[in-house]
């Protein structure tokens, strides 16, 4: 498994483009915005783009994604469909935020928690992480132990939970049911800032501490 990370928008929104050594496909996920830079790192590399892949439906997560998905033929995957609503009020996000508008849309599957997906012969779990968002989801890949995260656990932070449909006691369930019960040697990376592992979180993330985990 390849990736590169690509912050993108004035959100600093951590896109990574993932892709397959041996077939050279590849998955941007999370496309928040500056599709021809997007475009450009995508051409860099030499890979074939199948699918985007979202995490959840805030605009720095989404902004670029009906554009690109259209540019390259593939359809977009995910979030889970509890994050209908934020992906219908797009240019009420743009509004709030002060940013150029963004047209709804839904996406070709929402994912549900269970959900498998892949890019060439790299296999994704999808668990499903509510509380940044009601549909948040992370995709797992068990076999190169790494994560894409999203916004749910950070390099010493959590997932904001003022937004429209977060629940700070949903996320921290999310996190101690899904997330921290996993190994330490998971390396996972953010929606935003630097990677990190969930090992590393267990022991220093003050949010955790107060779980006793």
């Amino acid at each position: 498994m390849k990736y590169h990370i690509i912050p993108v928008t004035a959100f600093c929104q951590n896109c990574s483009l993932v892709w397959c050594e041996q077939t050279r496909e590849a998955v941007l996920v999370d496309p928040g915005g500056d599709s021809l830079r997007l475009r450009q790192e995508v051409a860099l590399r030499g890979v074939t783009i199948r699918q985007i892949w979202l995490t959840h439906g805030h605009l720095d997560h989404v902004g670029a994604a009906k554009k690109l998905a259209t540019l390259y033929h593939v359809p977009i995957i995910g979030p889970h469909c509890k994050d209908k609503l934020l992906l219908a009020g797009l240019p009420r996000q743009c509004q709030m935020f002060g940013v150029k508008h963004i047209p709804p849309f839904i996406p070709d599957q929402w994912l549900t928690d269970g959900d498998t997906v892949n890019v060439g012969t790299l296999l994704f779990n999808i668990l499903h992480c509510p509380g940044h968002s009601p549909g948040h989801v992370v995709f797992l890949n068990k076999a190169n132990k790494f994560i894409l995260m999203g916004d749910v656990l950070f390099n010493g932070s959590i997932g904001r939970t003022d937004l429209l449909g977060g629940d700070l006691s949903t996320l921290m369930q999310s996190i101690y049911n899904k997330i921290i019960l996993l190994a330490d040697d998971i390396t996972f990376l953010p929606g935003h800032g630097p990677l990190s592992t969930i090992g590393h979180e267990r022991r220093t993330n003050p949010f955790l501490k107060q779980l006793n985990v």
